[in-house]
């Protein structure tokens, strides 16, 4: 039990985790930043049968509207600083979880709420979600991920504009830049977001997690020595019972049953 999550196994496999301070537009406080922190760095250890997770936010207006401002007013800076180190921790839990994280932002996505969605593996969006970093406006800067994780995303440049503005940005244009993957109607955010969770859980889940860290691990590699941490990552897989009742069940015309082993 989580004070500001809320948590809920969709299937066997597919966790929601709900951003769930709907009364202040679930900005992230001192204690959304440890929830996020303990949840994630648990998942290092154990996955609980989880096997994707889908992120959102509670209510139809915001997915996370950043960092709480009523919380931090009159902070001392070296309260601010400790604050910061916890949301700096939960930023790397996030992006080291093992498990593919799909953010489905329902709303606002402002600040830390924007580096939220940003730090996930991709990213589905209502018709109706905005997207901002707004730091510069408030005199600091991205501090979550957001100067790095955008432009991985976006591109330099458009990346530039966006955090050098703190201009907001619609769904569609976020999808039109390579932040968002899919814009769907509010109503259908879960459906769709769910779908997609399920469709990954229902694959090979070492292979899934392997693929995923060569995406990681390579990005941050030359071409060939990401070729090179590729094969070694595939080559988890060879000896694994998923590996031979993939082919067994392809060659028998049925849905392979995955066991994680």
């Amino acid at each position: 039990m989580y004070e500001t999550l809320n948590l809920e196994r969709r299937d066997q496999h597919v966790l929601v985790v709900t951003l769930n301070r709907p009364q202040a537009s679930n900005a992230m406080n001192t204690q959304m930043g440890l929830d996020l922190m303990e949840l994630f760095e648990g998942f290092q250890i154990a996955l609980d049968d989880a096997r994707s997770i889908v992120l959102t936010g509670a209510g139809d207006k915001a997915f996370c509207a950043g960092g709480d401002l009523k919380e931090r007013r009159g902070m001392t800076d070296q309260t601010w600083a400790a604050q910061h180190a916890i949301f700096e921790r939960m930023l790397r839990a996030i992006l080291a979880c093992p498990l593919p994280v799909i953010a489905a932002v329902n709303g606002a996505a402002y600040g830390g709420g924007c580096e939220l969605a940003a730090a996930a593996d991709f990213v589905y969006a209502a018709d109706n979600a905005r997207f901002a970093l707004t730091e510069v406006t408030l005199g600091i800067m991205p501090g979550a991920g957001g100067t790095q994780t955008l432009p991985r995303a976006v591109g330099m440049r458009r990346a530039k504009e966006i955090i050098l503005t703190g201009k907001p940005f619609t769904a569609a244009e976020a999808e039109k830049w390579g932040l968002v993957n899919a814009v769907v109607a509010l109503p259908r955010l879960m459906e769709e977001t769910l779908a997609t969770a399920r469709r990954i859980a229902d694959n090979a889940p070492i292979s899934i997690r392997q693929a995923k860290q060569a995406v990681h691990r390579g990005m941050q590699m030359s071409l060939w020595d990401g070729l090179a941490f590729e094969i070694e990552a595939y080559n988890r897989m060879v000896p694994t019972e998923d590996r031979r009742e993939g082919v067994n069940a392809f060659n028998e015309k049925r849905k392979p049953v995955f066991r994680g082993r």
